[in-house]
């Protein structure tokens, strides 16, 4: 029998940021205590959206004083978000979804050398694709005006190449989407100026990792607890996978801003993209650390970030705070209140299958897996306005703005 969630005794440099009517898996406030007592674990703070994983948490942040440790960030290393806002105001509901299958039909990178594709985006990320030949024109401009990314240099390629050259450009299984939403009322007015959001107007939001590639490096590195320079060679390898998920969410926008019609600059407001599983050197108490991020989000400085709500429930854009009390992150999402087998089980049973396609929210779903239709439910999610209040209570971000899915991609 699992334990419930308040019966579990965490160590005093654990902190779990969730208000009394958050529900907690007691599974996973478990393995996040059992994580955190690990030793070399300075500080551990898990989020609202915080559940059981294969025997480590998602929805947590763990920093070490003197290691690393490459099982804390699994086999989806470089998942995240990206965001793009537009200025196109609205589409006809059949003609966006027309177009959104035919975007995820059409490959960007059809005419392209595959092995050239992977050097590009495993030494230089999302702006390698400007270099790569055959490379659609406006695919290339989007990839020219990426900021540079600030990881540490790429280490070897080579037990990566094989397998993953031509795995760019899809949305993947699990909790991962392609997405257009609208704009709701902005809370922040000005912060949602400073990045291109107004109320009514559609935005591309893609949630992807690095597509199997991932999954090769956590398999590579195993339970290896890393100290001093032995860690050097995974943190390159790490960097490799995190440019090649940011360049894969690149490719995913792209075909939503296809569909769209949105490619050009002038129809760009602005955008950012967000990495959930990474490690990075940050200072706590005064002191550097590897902060491990596992399906947590960054919220450092005042930048931008996104919880993410299921396909029936917004999404919010969020501003950091710099909360170190919080290992300066912010939860991912909403987090599971399901497991997958429950929801196929229970969702099954209770609704028809045209119906699992629209959202009470008016949004419509592109998936073709019966499956995962049911495993992604916005049934299977815990509510999301909790969620993101528990943050702001918190102190860790601040509210900017909803985003209301109009068009769900899962495949």
């Amino acid at each position: 029998m699992k334990a419930p969630a308040d019966s579990v005794v965490l160590p005093a440099h654990a902190r779990l940021v969730a208000r009394d009517d958050v529900w907690l898996e007691g599974n996973a406030v478990q393995q996040f205590a059992r994580v955190a007592a690990l030793p070399g674990c300075v500080r551990a703070v898990g989020m609202p959206d915080l559940h059981a994983g294969r025997g480590i948490p998602v929805g947590a942040a763990f920093a070490f004083a003197d290691r690393v440790v490459p099982q804390l960030i699994g086999g989806d290393a470089g998942c995240g978000v990206r965001l793009v806002a537009t200025s196109v105001g609205r589409m006809a509901p059949d003609l966006l979804e027309r177009r959104a299958r035919e975007a995820m039909e059409d490959d960007p990178l059809a005419g392209c050398d595959p092995a050239e594709v992977f050097e590009q985006v495993w030494r230089r990320g999302a702006r390698g694709l400007a270099e790569v030949d055959g490379v659609p024109e406006a695919l290339a401009r989007l990839a020219a005006a990426e900021p540079e990314d600030g990881l540490r240099p790429s280490g070897d390629p080579s037990p990566y190449r094989a397998g993953y050259e031509g795995a760019l450009g899809s949305v993947g299984g699990g909790n991962h989407f392609l997405e257009v939403a609208r704009v709701g009322a902005p809370r922040d007015p000005a912060s949602a100026a400073a990045i291109g959001l107004s109320a009514g107007d559609l935005v591309v939001v893609a949630h992807s990792g690095s597509r199997g590639l991932g999954g090769a490096l956590g398999e590579r590195w195993g339970a290896a607890v890393l100290e001093g320079d032995a860690a050097e060679p995974y943190l390159g390898e790490l960097s490799g996978a995190c440019r090649f998920a940011r360049a894969n969410r690149l490719l995913l926008a792209y075909r939503m801003l296809r569909a769209l019609g949105a490619t050009r600059a002038s129809k760009i407001a602005g955008g950012f993209d967000i990495v959930h599983n990474d490690v990075a050197r940050e200072a706590v108490g005064g002191e550097p650390v590897w902060v491990h991020r596992k399906g947590a989000a960054p919220a450092r400085g005042d930048d931008f970030t996104i919880v993410l709500g299921s396909r029936g429930t917004p999404s919010w854009v969020m501003r950091s705070r710099d909360a170190e009390a919080g290992l300066r992150s912010v939860a991912h999402g909403a987090g599971r209140k399901m497991g997958r087998g429950e929801a196929r089980e229970k969702i099954a049973a209770k609704y028809r299958r045209r119906e699992l396609t629209r959202t009470e929210l008016g949004g419509r779903v592109v998936c073709d897996d019966p499956a995962l239709l049911l495993e992604e439910h916005p049934d299977a999610y815990k509510p999301i306005e909790p969620v993101v209040e528990s943050l702001v209570e918190a102190g860790l971000s601040t509210v900017v703005a909803p985003l209301v899915p109009v068009l769900t991609v899962k495949r």
